[in-house]
């Protein structure tokens, strides 16, 4: 772990906020140059605190209103690898995030889908027939807001 100083702070959650920003405008807004804001991103990048800056697509706005977290636990763990259910359900476009998690489900995921009747066929021709997978929990996303992380 790296000891990070204010002004990584303030860069990170500036780019938490933001990542298209460029090192010069951040560096502009946080008193720095643009090539001391850039080295200090590199060496975040570098040491793995950023893993990468992503593009947020709006799912509703491309025709996608419902999203569900689905929590699935295999049914047959000895026969199933958690590697090869990872693997087939990653290759549904409909699933946005796979998640390995500890608790009463092995997996969650995030899928989106046109609506619920669409929903319906990505769980039923899909997911359901992955094999391995064993009990369900559907959970229909209300609203989101995007909250800042632990930086801070």
């Amino acid at each position: 772990m790296i000891d990070l100083d204010e002004t990584d702070r303030q860069i990170l959650q500036a780019l938490a906020r933001d990542s298209s920003q460029s090192a010069g405008a951040l560096g502009r807004a946080l008193g720095l140059s643009q090539p001391a804001t850039w080295r200090r991103i590199k060496r975040l990048e570098a040491t793995g605190i950023i893993r990468g800056r992503r593009l947020r697509l709006n799912a509703e706005a491309l025709g996608f209103g419902v999203t569900v977290f689905l929590g699935v636990k295999l049914a047959r763990k000895g026969q199933v690898s958690l590697d090869d259910f990872e693997r087939a359900v990653s290759a549904i476009p409909e699933v946005q995030t796979v998640e390995h998690v500890l608790g009463l489900y092995d997996f969650r995921l995030r899928v989106v889908a046109r609506d619920l009747s669409d929903f319906e066929r990505v769980l039923r021709r899909r997911i359901m027939a992955l094999p391995g997978a064993g009990d369900l929990e559907a959970n229909v996303l209300l609203s989101e807001e995007r909250r800042p992380g632990p930086i801070g």
